[in-house]
């Protein structure tokens, strides 16, 4: 099989707030900004890799979801247990200066891990748990 990463979802809370972390403080571009009924969905990607997105959407429009299940989701947000995205770079102190800052919570310092990687780790503005490793 040959398969790529192309687009991974994560939930926002307030568009234009993710809007600037994603393209301000981590320097995404912006590939594509969608608005229907008072929704916002925003495409945001590295821009040395074209072929790979990350949509941020708001969870309140996913289907099927019930009102209790949209209060958890939510809840899990503020506490930045939901969801996970993790980054790389070759300037893990340089990343981590410009992303402090920013008004991005910093979850973590720059460490050596015990299994290996160096990595810092941040909350978006949804409250998204942003982890940064520094490539080898």
């Amino acid at each position: 099989m040959d398969l790529t990463i192309h687009q991974m979802f994560l939930p926002h809370t307030d568009p234009e707030a993710s809007l600037a972390f994603y393209r301000d403080t981590l320097g995404f571009e912006v590939r594509n900004k969608v608005e229907y009924g008072g929704l916002h969905w925003i495409t945001v990607g590295p821009p040395n890799q074209p072929g790979t997105s990350l949509v941020l959407f708001p969870p309140a429009a996913t289907p099927g979801v019930t009102d209790n299940e949209r209060r958890t989701i939510a809840e899990m947000m503020a506490k930045g247990s939901y969801a996970t995205l993790i980054l790389a770079t070759a300037d893990l102190d340089g990343t981590f200066e410009r992303v402090q800052g920013s008004d991005a919570e910093v979850v973590q310092e720059p460490a050596a891990q015990p299994y290996g990687v160096r990595d810092c780790a941040f909350r978006d503005p949804a409250g998204n748990l942003i982890r940064i490793q520094e490539r080898r």
